[in-house]
């Protein structure tokens, strides 16, 4: 992340580059007397030449760019006036030590406001609990303003600057942000900027006809543009409705490649951009220090081609990071792309996502279970896990979507793997449709024209703990270790942590049972955690131990970064890698399979003689080789 220089407050700017120098000159001129003008123009001398060049390939060749361009500083500048003073000192703090979120102490939760605590105030009773689990990070599903009942889990935004009035209201947001804050833990919200909610008062205008926020969204007087783009592009949510487009009531279409009461934005107007980066300086405003960039891969549209991926995907992003170095500089971006992994890491760069969700680690370990192989995560950790300086994975065993097998069909290829078959073993697998399955997941979005199919249900559900099976709770601990160990921010989302079970309760209601994903949205069953404390228990032993293994990471400097060299254990079933550190390197085995492994002496004859398991204490002799118990997991102590 690029420092900011300190200038002469009295020295006008004159950079070499003209037109950064007109630029500059023209907001100088509108803003330069203000009190709070000097950091803020630090900022802007430091970054405006990228914002000024990735907006340039978007917007460069209208007549109007340099104003346009202006007109943005100046709304950036106003709300850098009113950003609180206790952020602006966030701001200078996270300026000077841009690795912070590189910490082995840092530790993620996830969870929607209502279904865990009610409102805000409940979560803000609740911060005792997250320090107690070791949480540093909470994300917060979308709280804004939704459609009602059809909201798709908060995504669909009729304002960004209103909360759904049952969680509270837009002060008692801000109020647990501080508070947060003031416990060490960061608070995490979606910018939900590739569409709107149809009820969002742009598209409200633009269904009345307003001929400014009609270019907002992509809207049809007919069939004969959309089928021109619907030609190249895949169908998203095929149960809610076919192709990318919806009728309007007048008989117009509009693009809606989710929902048909989400309207997709259109970026290629000037004026979307600025809007969004109002509503995105706000919700910073509020006390956010990440964002989570929804639906990155779908941002920009060009006839001809899937609408995915393009290019200017990457270039808006990088604008909307530029434009936040400047008027929010703590603030970081994480990206939300479940593309195929080679689109995956080219969101990930300090210049655009400085975070990244890791969907094909998340894959990959529901994959091993079901296969008690490990050679296409191994594969994944050796080959894909590397990541540019200053940037991190978000690691993850589920989130509040569905399970994809986001796998390269060409690196499963090269274990004789038909990516196409297999995607629909594991479909059939964690849906209960195969023989002797522990899992009890329910399917989203089954498609039979393409066999696609994908995954819902809770980690103690998928693991086998709501039918008994004597291994669930080992193979929850696991899939939380990898993500604990294997390099970024681990996220547990809430609940999982007390072994919450499916939820079919969601077919009961009516804005909620034609979306299966409802069922791991369990709300928090306050029996289960009232049990967390009792080893007994499953529940017990499920919050103990990841309370063991968040605590045993804490204080481990290898886990902190990402680094991470591959292990072969010469054990299909035994993953390996190695966590790297002049302090002393962390070596961890993993055990996918309901049998007890052996990791031969041989292979660990480059390690010492002896060494100490982290999360137990117990010293292990190397020189012996090692036994793995079912789906047990090792830390140890190499260097």
């Amino acid at each position: 992340m690029l420092q900011t220089p300190a200038p002469s407050l009295q020295t006008p700017w004159k950079p070499a580059d003209a037109g950064l120098a007109r630029l500059w000159a023209a907001l100088h001129q509108r803003c330069g007397g203000a009190a709070d003008w000097p950091a803020f123009d630090g900022r802007v001398r430091a970054h405006l030449g990228r914002l000024r060049d990735e907006l340039a390939l978007l917007y460069g060749r209208r007549a109007d760019f340099e104003s346009f361009v202006v007109n943005l500083l100046e709304q950036a500048f106003a709300s850098w006036r009113s950003r609180d003073a206790a952020l602006k000192a966030l701001d200078a703090q996270r300026e000077g030590a841009p690795e912070w979120f590189q910490s082995q102490a840092l530790l993620g939760g996830v969870c929607y406001v209502d279904l865990f605590a009610g409102d805000f105030a409940g979560v803000e009773a609740r911060i005792p609990y997250f320090k107690e689990l070791g949480l540093s990070y909470l994300h917060l599903m979308p709280p804004f303003k939704c459609p009602d009942p059809h909201s798709d889990g908060g995504y669909a935004v009729s304002s960004y600057r209103e909360v759904n009035p049952r969680l509270g209201k837009i002060g008692d947001l801000r109020r647990l942000a501080a508070r947060l804050r003031e416990a060490g833990i960061s608070l995490v919200l979606d910018f939900v900027f590739n569409h709107t909610a149809d009820e969002h008062e742009w598209a409200l205008a633009a269904a009345a006809g307003d001929p400014k926020y009609q270019d907002f969204f992509f809207i049809f007087p007919d069939r004969v543009e959309p089928d021109r783009y619907e030609y190249t592009l895949r169908e998203i949510f095929p149960d809610e409705h076919p192709g990318a487009f919806s009728q309007l009531a007048d008989g117009r279409w509009v693009w809606t490649t989710f929902h048909s009461y989400q309207w997709d934005l259109n970026y290629a107007n000037p004026a979307v951009f600025s809007a969004m980066a109002g509503e995105m300086l706000f919700i910073a405003n509020l006390g956010v220090e990440f964002l989570r960039m929804d639906a990155v891969a779908f941002i920009w549209k060009r006839l001809g081609t899937g609408c995915e991926n393009l290019p200017e995907a990457h270039t808006l992003l990088r604008a909307y990071n530029a434009l936040a170095r400047i008027a929010a500089p703590s603030l970081l971006f994480k990206s939300e792309a479940i593309v195929h992994p080679d689109d995956v890491v080219k969101y990930i760069a300090p210049t655009e996502c400085q975070v990244s969700y890791n969907p094909l680690q998340m894959a990959l370990l529901w994959n091993s279970l079901a296969t008690r192989e490990v050679n296409l995560l191994q594969q994944a950790l050796e080959n894909r896990h590397a990541l540019p300086a200053g940037t991190a994975w978000v690691n993850y065993v589920r989130s509040h979507d569905d399970i994809g097998w986001t796998f390269a069909d060409e690196d499963a290829a090269q274990f004789g793997i038909k990516g196409f078959d297999h995607r629909q073993f594991l479909n059939r697998y964690y849906v209960n449709r195969f023989p002797g399955s522990f899992a009890r997941g329910v399917p989203f979005q089954d498609n039979p024209a393409t066999g696609d199919c994908r995954i819902s249900g809770t980690c103690a559900s998928l693991c086998g703990l709501e039918q008994g099976d004597p291994h669930a709770v080992a193979r929850m601990l696991l899939l939380h270790g990898i993500a604990l160990s294997a390099g970024g921010i681990p996220l547990i989302y809430l609940g999982d942590e007390i072994g919450m079970p499916n939820d079919p309760g969601y077919l009961q209601d009516p804005g909620k049972a034609g979306d299966s994903r409802w069922v791991h949205r369990p709300p928090r069953d306050p029996a289960r955690d009232a049990q967390r404390d009792d080893p007994t228990t499953p529940v017990g032993r499920i919050y103990q131990g990841l309370r063991r293994l968040i605590a045993t990471r804490a204080a481990t400097p290898a886990f902190a970064g990402g680094r991470l060299i591959g292990f072969n254990t010469r054990n299909g079933s035994v993953l390996g890698y190695t966590r790297p550190c002049a302090a002393g390197s962390v070596l961890v085995l993993a055990n996918f399979s309901e049998h007890a492994q052996a990791v031969q002496a041989e292979v660990l004859q480059a390690q010492p003689a002896t060494a100490d398991e982290l999360v137990t204490g117990a010293r292990m002799n190397l020189r012996a080789g090692l036994w793995l118990a079912p789906y047990q997991m090792l830390w140890l102590a190499v260097g």
